[in-house]
């Protein structure tokens, strides 16, 4: 993205999910722009380079662990690329402390440079799992605990990031394929990883069927992989004024539509930090999981956060398939809890 300076060079860890990486895209920004004479080299997956779009003083490497790149050897392999791209890194910042993040930061602690890593919290997520959101404190913030790790370093950071810059090649897209605005553009990500955290089709499907009832109202649908695409495609058919675009736009486009909606409802998922890297408001859903565990979208309202008080949340952390009570209480949030949330909304120029 941008050519080396006489500044000093940062390595920046970050390999998945993609609402991990795009909750670090605020704070890399701030860093990045607080050092303008520095540079700043994302390791991530070739997929989410579009995050960082924009950001002048940023370099993007791929981390491809597929194939022959597995393993030990993937990582060894990722390590040599890197000392030969990058000279004299003066520090290697690990937002992940994964296995592979740590197998790399040994390798540059052996050759003798610096390197921060992220807190994960871990014992007070399993305490939180255990005891109930009822009887514990919020934990820190993912955005708070990535600053954590750049402070640190001694790298500033700050919390003025607002939205990503506009990719106008990615706009014109969207005009070509979509069309021009006109009336309210809402979106919907139905999906998440895991059954715990997400409503029950039924409702979302009333949801989508009273939503695209509506004048001057248009539905988008997201999602990602081959059966979400198909559900998602058969779910768009029925309705009026209902499109799919799951599987069928790179991340950039993505981004560029989610930024022209006037409202996203989603759940605990990748798409409530997308839609708020580029300053959309978000409703976002929460069953199994809870924000206590720290991962609200960035500048969000809480009061656009809707969930039920049952006891026995969070039961996950990213969640899982299945509910130990067998009645998934969590889920039972009512569409007309949701129309309330987006008749609140004002719409967009």
């Amino acid at each position: 993205m941008t050519s080396m300076n006489s500044g000093k060079i940062y390595l920046i860890l970050r390999f998945s999910s993609v609402g991990n990486v795009a909750m670090a895209v605020p704070i890399i920004e701030a860093a990045c722009r607080l050092q303008p004479d520095d540079c700043f080299v994302v390791v991530s997956a070739r997929r989410l380079e579009d995050l960082f779009y924009g950001i002048k003083n940023l370099s993007f490497l791929t981390a491809d662990f597929t194939g022959k790149r597995s393993g030990y050897k993937g990582i060894i392999k990722l390590y040599n690329e890197i000392r030969k791209s990058y000279k004299n890194i003066a520090a290697v910042i690990d937002l992940q402390n994964s296995f592979r993040t740590r197998a790399l930061r040994w390798m540059f602690t052996l050759s003798g440079t610096k390197t921060f890593h992220i807190d994960n919290q871990i014992p007070q997520k399993r305490r939180m799992l255990f005891h109930g959101y009822e009887k514990q404190q919020p934990l820190r913030t993912e955005f708070e605990r990535y600053e954590m790790v750049f402070d640190e370093a001694r790298i500033k950071t700050d919390r003025d990031f607002c939205r990503i810059a506009i990719n106008h090649d990615a706009q014109q897209h969207i005009s070509q394929h979509i069309g021009v605005k006109t009336g309210r553009w809402i979106g919907i990500a139905p999906f998440a990883k895991s059954k715990t955290n997400m409503l029950p089709f039924r409702t979302t499907k009333e949801l989508i069927s009273r939503l695209s009832a509506e004048k001057d109202t248009h539905i988008f649908l997201f999602g990602a992989g081959e059966i979400e695409c198909t559900m998602l495609a058969q779910w768009a058919s029925l309705f009026d004024n209902t499109t799919s675009i799951a599987g069928s736009m790179p991340l950039s486009d993505e981004l560029e539509l989610m930024r022209q909606l006037d409202l996203m409802i989603c759940m605990d998922s990748a798409n409530q930090h997308l839609a708020s890297l580029v300053g959309t408001r978000v409703v976002s859903i929460w069953c199994g999981t809870h924000p206590y565990i720290g991962f609200y979208g960035w500048k969000q309202s809480p009061n656009d956060c809707l969930q039920i008080s049952v006891s026995c949340r969070p039961c996950t952390i990213h969640g899982r398939q299945y509910c130990k009570y067998y009645n998934y209480l969590c889920q039972q949030i009512k569409v007309e809890e949701i129309l309330g949330k987006v008749k609140s909304e004002k719409l967009k120029n």
